[in-house]
């Protein structure tokens, strides 16, 4: 499969399968589009340039230069590849479940009112909870002994907002390391914050434990003010920037980063980007909101063109800065071209339900945050274990494989086959795509690999 596209003055062709990205000038271009068109991807030289000259669109010696460059890429398997893992798959599906990761509910409650929570306030369709020492410490319990071979296990801290439920936090982080060195594991530990109850003491003890802290904010003051208040109605920025600035500072601008979501108030959602680079953050991600259409913040198909434009937008502006030395990291635009798209994702999906859990307060296992309080994605508790096997068994079988939308899609190895909630709340099952998701989802992908062909040039 070939995905061509120009963005930012670059001709850009992309082999799926292999993940190989090649620049090109006009010319390749346009006679690999031939080829795409007129089916000849399993053609033998020869033949093709027959093909090539009988469509009339170029002259013999251009056909022979160039036939000669893509064939040359075509043998060094990076142009007009094919998929070998796809007959892997079946067999795939019935690998051990090795969990590596949990996402720990600490706090069924929060202290903001962010209008686009699915969390719903923290409490997730139920009722306000704070998880106990004893919950996640059988969770905690569960995933060494659920972990197999794997070394590196990861928790994060959720809520709501953990912050609430902060000793409790404390305690399980101590516990986890205590329990490192007799099983042959390492914890990497991860915590998620509005900001509101950060302080020096946890911002101490954070820098000391935690592999990764994550901070809610989306952009600007009277962005983040209108979608992320207090109860009460009051903002909540100018609380949480300074708090957020000293954690990235104390952190070395690395291992954090700042999280916002944009909605249908903020389609110009690059200014929220640069004013958090203006702030001084160097890790940034600002996300799409994903809400039912009847929400008047929801995104909306006819919002897709400016949103687009908007990603080609920040792009430019993100190579600027980094070739002014003021670059950051922003998640969307970072994809990893040396080594391909991950061959185990391809297979694998997300890992939702399989190798990721999410923990209720009171110990209930959810297949990951966004199914909890779902009670048909309800899998066992901490005292159980997993007993709806049936649930594990259905996630082990969801990814770009066993979705009719991912198929033709370019961008399938790079995002897995896309999120599995937003793949139920949309259309009641997990191996279909939420298709705003997917329009916007390509785009980055185009966005990410143009941005390293404008650096490649520096």
């Amino acid at each position: 499969m070939i995905h061509q596209y120009k963005n930012n003055g670059f001709n850009i062709v992309l082999d799926v399968n292999s993940g190989s990205v090649h620049v090109v000038d006009d010319v390749v271009y346009d006679v690999i589009a031939c080829m795409v068109e007129n089916q000849m991807e399993n053609m033998d030289k020869a033949a093709a340039t027959e093909k090539l000259l009988a469509t009339g669109k170029f002259d013999k010696e251009v056909i022979a230069e160039t036939i000669e460059e893509i064939y040359e890429l075509k043998e060094a398997q990076m142009l007009f590849t094919e998929d070998i893992y796809e007959k892997s798959i079946d067999a795939f599906k019935n690998r051990e479940t090795v969990v590596k990761a949990l996402c720990l509910h600490i706090a069924h409650d929060c202290n903001l009112a962010c209008k686009y929570c699915f969390a719903e306030e923290g409490e997730y369709h139920g009722r306000r909870a704070m998880m106990s020492f004893e919950v996640g410490k059988k969770a905690l319990d569960f995933l060494v002994a659920n972990s197999g071979s794997r070394v590196n296990l990861e928790v994060d801290f959720f809520g709501g907002e953990p912050l609430m439920n902060w000793q409790v936090v404390k305690d399980l982080v101590a516990y986890g390391r205590s329990l490192e060195e007799p099983n042959h594991k390492k914890f990497r530990f991860t915590l998620t914050t509005n900001g509101v109850l950060l302080n020096d003491d946890i911002l101490e003890f954070a820098n000391k434990e935690m592999a990764n802290i994550v901070l809610s904010i989306d952009g600007r003051k009277e962005v983040h003010d209108f979608m992320r208040p207090f109860r009460g109605g009051q903002g909540s920025y100018d609380g949480i920037v300074p708090k957020f600035q000293k954690v990235a500072e104390s952190r070395n601008q690395m291992d954090y980063y700042v999280r916002g979501t944009f909605t249908h108030h903020n389609l110009d959602f690059a200014a929220d980007v640069c004013h958090l680079a203006d702030l001084g953050f160097k890790q940034i991600s600002v996300e799409p909101v994903v809400a039912p259409e009847t929400e008047d913040y929801a995104l909306q198909e006819a919002d897709i063109p400016k949103i687009l434009e908007e990603y080609d937008k920040l792009a430019v502006e993100l190579i600027k800065r980094r070739k002014e030395g003021k670059g950051v990291n922003f998640f969307h635009f970072m994809i990893d071209l040396q080594g391909g798209p991950c061959v185990y994702k391809r297979l694998s999906g997300c890992g939702s339900g399989t190798e990721y859990l999410a923990v209720t307060p009171w110990g209930d296992f959810y297949p990951c945050h966004q199914f909890v309080g779902q009670e048909e994605f309800l899998m066992g508790n901490v005292d159980t274990g997993i007993v709806n096997t049936a649930i594990r068994d259905e996630f082990k079988t969801c990814n770009v494989y066993s979705k009719e939308k991912c198929k033709n899609c370019f961008a399938k190895f790079y995002c897995s086959g896309g999120c599995a909630a937003n793949s139920y709340n949309f259309h009641g099952s997990i191996h279909d795509a939420y298709d705003i998701g997917c329009e916007l989802q390509r785009k980055r992908v185009e966005c990410a690999i143009m941005i390293k062909a404008a650096l490649a040039e520096e």
